[in-house]
């Protein structure tokens, strides 16, 4: 599990010692398909990182629909930023998405460490900046991206270098609302594209019959855009 943690951003630059301290009160859960880490609302007192599979978020309405708010990845970690706040509880819920692994991290001893190293404190705070310049990139893409430049765009950034052909790895209703898309309106900009020879979609498995087309349709909509 040490290595697991080494090899993430947030854990990568710690020293031995803080590392050590880590490891000593992380936990290891396994999760089946469906099964949750918490609820919207529960006191936040851990933060976690994704070794397998992903872990949807989510926020439910008063009439039981719910927003999928982000599929966290592997090697990615959730719900560190919570340990600043007084009392601080979950602002969403959280699914399995298939069979996943997370490492479960001490909130509030890592945030002693925080006291304790300067250093320690920029690294975590240049990790939430970029997550903050992600976000305010998903905003712009909301308000000023239709939902077709959407779809295409996600299905062009999540596509292997070396291959036309992908799968899927979270299920198309779950995408569609990660994307603020209705599961029929995502439907519809599927069949499209594959009437125009863009692409086509069958179960989970994605063929991209003309790259370029599709990286046109995507436009500038969540493509990857030099740092300054």
């Amino acid at each position: 599990m040490k290595e697991e943690l080494r090899n993430c951003l947030l854990f990568g630059r710690l020293t031995e010692e803080q590392l050590d301290r880590v490891d000593r009160r992380a936990k290891r859960i396994i999760l089946k398909e469906g099964d949750s880490l918490f609820e919207q609302g529960d006191t936040a007192d851990r933060f976690y990182l994704v070794t397998r599979g992903h872990i949807k978020l989510f926020r439910l309405a008063p009439d039981g629909n719910e927003k999928v708010i982000e599929v966290v990845d592997p090697g990615n970690t959730f719900a560190e930023a919570l340990m600043f706040l007084d009392q601080p509880r979950y602002p969403v819920c959280s699914q399995a998405l298939g069979v996943s692994e997370v490492i479960s991290i001490n909130s509030a001893d890592f945030m002693e460490m925080l006291r304790n190293s300067v250093d320690l404190c920029l690294l975590l705070l240049g990790d939430m900046s970029f997550r903050l310049r992600g976000l305010i990139r998903e905003i712009d893409d909301l308000s000023l991206h239709s939902a077709t430049c959407r779809v295409a765009a996600y299905l062009y950034t999540h596509k292997p270098e070396d291959s036309k052909e992908f799968d899927l790895e979270i299920p198309k209703h779950v995408l569609a609302s990660r994307l603020s898309v209705k599961p029929e309106t995502f439907s519809r900009i599927i069949k499209g594209l594959k009437s125009k020879g863009v692409l086509e979609i069958k179960g989970s498995k994605v063929i991209i019959n003309d790259l370029e087309a599709l990286e046109q349709t995507a436009d500038v909509c969540a493509l990857p855009t030099e740092e300054t």
